[in-house]
């Protein structure tokens, strides 16, 4: 999916021996670095919950000492980004090149941090050489472009990335060397030969947009339940997780995992970054951490989910400006190599006991049903309730709500009502304001203060039942209204903006 990207387990079989590998690669990757004085590392947390926590990263940046002080030290795992793909390790046909990835996994080695191989066989980052052997010559050397890589790693890398990409989106398999030779058996054919070159390591799929349930995380099932039926080499399958905050969470990411992991494979984050438009706002950075806690939880929540990486650390040597002109800011470090809000969400999702304050970012969220079915009438009804998803309880007083519309024609002034709260309607504020700098879709907010009391970890402030009409009691226009939908059952909202002492730290502003 990038110019700079790309994870790994082994064949389910006899039972015996099943068990002593997964408990060997669990104590593989679970081992890593000490933890630096006076807090836990990323890795440290996800190893107390049995997973690892990696980042990728690339030969250039191994120059810059202040990068991998962080990076030989806050994670427990790492993928070469680029030094293991075909175009480095094998330029010329029979001519192998292992200088750049020797270098990752010195490092790694040093560090007391295991490797991912990224990746054997894609269609990207091909030498010229390859798109021009003749159909019938394509198998031989993509075997012995296995054999030789991953025979070169093997003792080394702990999980290889054997096939990358094999799907479009819409769940159709890509058309590559490879597939144009020998179908979709290039696969299982790519599989045998990472287990013949390297027994012990573990063998994944990997591909992005499967995070959630759709048609191309589908399509990966179906192969790779049909590829454990056939008893061939596989392991685990690999989920990018290559995000953006403007496209709305994976549905169902957690149920996806699961029925990978039901299939007795193992499962893992293997590219993990939460993009966005740039210049990053507090609305972003807010949703990004979100984000990121929400993936650390679906993976916690399924027991085969072995691991995340990160794809990389830090803004400062991310792919993704390169890749989406206009985007970025997509890691847990910013450019200068100081932690962001995403952080603080991921540790207090690994269990931190120090990350989920009042005002942790991305601990309180807002979910929103319509109590109006008409969107055309005199009266606007969001149905409201914050949840607590930190680790600590939030002190409601500095909490407001923003829920966001236009006025349309008639009356400029606002009657605003609160019908039923848990809370208690007396406990709540709430008014209309108009907006500085109107935008499509928002010229007013309705604004709820939460008045006092707190929010326990992991509970509700239950359904705020919100109304606002016009002095004049003139219709509405509600299908354009930046913070409506016409869904009757809560969901979370991003579009619905909660603030901590004026604070932005759930949603985007329009």
């Amino acid at each position: 999916m990038s110019l700079t990207k790309r994870s790994t387990r082994r064949r389910p079989g006899r039972t015996a021996v099943l068990l002593l590998a997964v408990c060997g690669v669990t104590a593989a990757l679970t081992a890593g670095p000490a933890a630096a004085a006076g807090q836990e590392t990323l890795h440290d947390l996800a190893s107390a919950q049995g997973r690892y926590f990696g980042s990728a990263t690339d030969n250039p940046e191994l120059s810059d000492s202040a990068y991998t002080a962080t990076l030989g030290s806050e994670f427990g795992q790492i993928t070469p980004g680029n030094s293991m793909k075909w175009d480095t390790t094998e330029p010329q046909q029979g001519r192998f090149d292992f200088a750049k990835g020797d270098a990752i996994t010195g490092f790694a080695q040093a560090h007391g941090q295991t490797v991912r191989g990224h990746t054997l066989v894609w269609h990207s980052q091909l030498p010229g050489w390859v798109s021009a052997l003749p159909s019938a010559q394509v198998e031989a050397a993509m075997v012995n472009h296995i054999t030789e890589v991953a025979g070169h790693y093997r003792g080394s890398v702990a999980a290889w990335d054997v096939v990358n990409e094999p799907f479009n989106d819409d769940g159709t398999f890509r058309t590559s060397p490879f597939y144009d030779a020998m179908g979709s058996d290039y696969i299982a054919t790519a599989l045998r030969a990472a287990h013949a070159a390297d027994p012990d390591a573990r063998l994944y799929i990997n591909d992005y947009n499967t995070e959630g349930l759709g048609a191309k995380s589908d399509a990966m099932y179906d192969l790779v339940s049909g590829l454990v039926a056939e008893g061939v080499p596989i392991d685990g399958v690999g989920f990018q997780g290559h995000l953006a905050v403007q496209y709305g969470f994976p549905g169902g990411m957690r149920q996806n995992l699961q029925r990978f992991a039901d299939l007795g494979l193992d499962v893992a984050v293997t590219e993990l970054d939460v993009r966005m438009q740039l210049p990053a706002g507090a609305a972003g950075l807010a949703t990004q951490a979100t984000y990121y806690r929400d993936v650390v939880e679906a993976c916690l929540g399924v027991e085969r989910c072995v691991g995340i990486t990160v794809w990389d650390y830090t803004d400062k040597y991310s792919w993704v400006p390169g890749a989406f002109p206009g985007q970025g800011a997509a890691n847990l470090y910013d450019d200068n190599l100081r932690t962001k809000p995403a952080y603080a969400a991921v540790r207090a999702a690994l269990g931190d006991d120090g990350g989920g304050g009042p005002a942790d970012p991305g601990a309180l969220r807002a979910r929103y049903r319509s109590n109006d079915s008409s969107v055309s009438d005199n009266q606007i009804k969001p149905g409201l309730q914050l949840v607590n998803t930190g680790g600590a309880a939030v002190d409601l007083s500095g909490v407001t709500v923003r829920y966001w519309f236009t006025g349309d024609n008639g009356a400029s002034a606002y009657g605003t009502w609160c019908d039923w709260s848990p809370l208690g309607c007396s406990t709540l504020t709430h008014r209309v304001a108009a907006m500085s700098s109107p935008h499509t879709g928002a010229d007013h907010y309705l604004e709820v203060g939460l008045g006092s009391g707190s929010l326990a970890p992991g509970t509700s402030t239950g359904e705020m039942q919100l109304r606002l009409s016009r002095t004049d009691w003139s219709n509405f226009d509600e299908t354009d209204d930046y913070s409506h939908g016409a869904g009757d059952s809560y969901a979370d909202a991003p579009k619905v903006t909660v603030y901590v002492d004026g604070e932005l730290v759930w949603g985007l502003e329009p």
